[in-house]
């Protein structure tokens, strides 16, 4: 028998959530460790509290509510999400895949549902990356990707450093940020982020794994000059060879890969003066892809391409590795059992790779891994005018507590 989840009282905790932090258009801001992402976190220990679950918090932040299952020697099945945003973002994604887990545990304890295995929910620090680098980070320390100290040091734009905001809102907790037992699986509801689900009219994404990517940064150094009197043939324009580079890492994909995508998200010219030739200019790269030979081969070609754009401008140049992670394919048992949830509640569903990464990427290593994602109306995310409707929310939030129950083995 599906358990099925109270859609009004999901929708009220949805939009509950989407207040703090708001935004007058509609969307959110709510940055990790700022004061919007206490609010909120308080706001979670509470309906944990409420609903029975035992929390802990890492000494990272990452904010854990387990239910305990009939059988002591059973494995804990993981599902959760994150709760920041990315600047000016939407109030679906990763709140979707928080809140669809803390209604999991509501409807099991509605219909005094018990498991073999226990369920523990999860709010993961800083999946977006966008005030603190790299992105995943709270998941990545705690399965061992990333160094403690090394991400405990790392600081914003204006010099925070995250150590001491995380004291400062008071969540840096006294558990090891780290797997104090084995885990039977993790699942994780997100938006799709992208157009597919919406252009084959499906109301549930079935995720068979998450496209690996690379992130970088060049710089290149040339002289600045006035820009009136320098003739063209005397400049060493750091701007110029950036531009080069900048329209390749938008053609790149084409030549690679269906799915291959490439991005320039960050800008940095100096001195930035409409009268003085640009001296140093800084810009990153972004390629993802499902095959980890693609993206490798896109960095290169990224790489050959400011070698020869630093040629042409003589010019000295440098760059910088920033994050790679590499494409994720999941277990079987959990796409079976978020597939057969879909089956089971009479959802149209595809499966899908998923061209954004998540908390799931590192849960991978350390335990089979799923996801469900919900539609997005016209693709668009990371920003105010992202939207899912509250049915397709429901459907996604439906189909991830069946299959965490499947996997949890439900008690009869």
């Amino acid at each position: 028998m599906p358990v099925r989840i109270a859609k009004d009282r999901f929708v009220e905790t949805m939009q509950t959530q989407a207040e703090i932090g708001a935004t007058d258009d509609g969307g959110l801001h709510r940055l990790t460790l700022s004061d919007e992402d206490k609010a909120v976190r308080d706001w979670f220990a509470e309906q944990m509290a409420a609903a029975g679950l035992e929390m802990r918090v890492d000494e990272f932040g990452n904010m854990f509510g387990r239910r305990e299952g009939t059988d002591p020697d059973a494995k804990p099945v993981l599902v959760g999400s994150h709760l920041d945003s990315q600047p000016y973002g939407g109030i679906y994604d990763g709140a979707l895949g928080v809140v669809a887990a803390l209604e999991l545990i509501r409807a099991l304890n509605d219909h005094d549902v018990d498991t073999a295995h226990p369920i523990e929910i999860v709010n993961w620090t800083n999946e977006e990356g966008s005030r603190f680098q790299p992105a995943m980070q709270g998941s990545g320390v705690w399965v061992g990707a990333h160094d403690l100290a090394t991400e405990y040091a790392a600081t914003d734009v204006d010099g925070a450093v995250f150590e001491d905001e995380l004291e400062r809102i008071g969540y840096k907790g006294d558990v090891p940020c780290e797997p104090s037992e084995e885990y039977e699986a993790y699942l994780e509801l997100h938006v799709e982020q992208g157009p597919y689900l919406e252009e084959n009219d499906k109301q549930v994404g079935v995720v068979t794994g998450i496209v690996g990517f690379t992130w970088g940064a060049i710089t290149f150094y040339g002289e600045a000059d006035h820009s009136g009197p320098t003739p063209m043939h005397y400049r060493q324009d750091a701007l110029v060879a950036a531009a080069d580079v900048i329209t390749q890492i938008r053609r790149i994909p084409s030549t690679l890969g269906e799915r291959t995508v490439g991005t320039t998200g960050y800008i940095d010219a100096k001195p930035n003066s409409i009268n003085i030739i640009p001296d140093e200019v800084t810009f990153t790269w972004g390629f993802r892809d499902p095959s980890d030979d693609v993206i490798e081969e896109a960095r290169t070609r990224v790489l050959e391409e400011a070698s020869a754009a630093a040629e042409r401008e003589d010019l000295e140049w440098e760059y910088e590795d920033r994050m790679q992670a590499p494409a994720v394919t999941f277990a079987d048992t959990c796409v079976d059992a978020v597939q057969t949830a879909a089956d089971d509640l009479e959802y149209d569903s595809m499966q899908i790779f998923s061209g954004a990464g998540h908390d799931a990427t590192h849960m991978h290593s350390i335990c089979d891994t799923g996801m469900v994602f919900a539609v997005s109306e016209n693709g668009k995310s990371h920003n105010e005018s992202e939207y899912t409707s509250w049915d397709d929310c429901y459907a996604a939030a439906s189909t991830i507590a069946n299959a965490a129950v499947t996997l949890a083995e439900e008690v009869d």
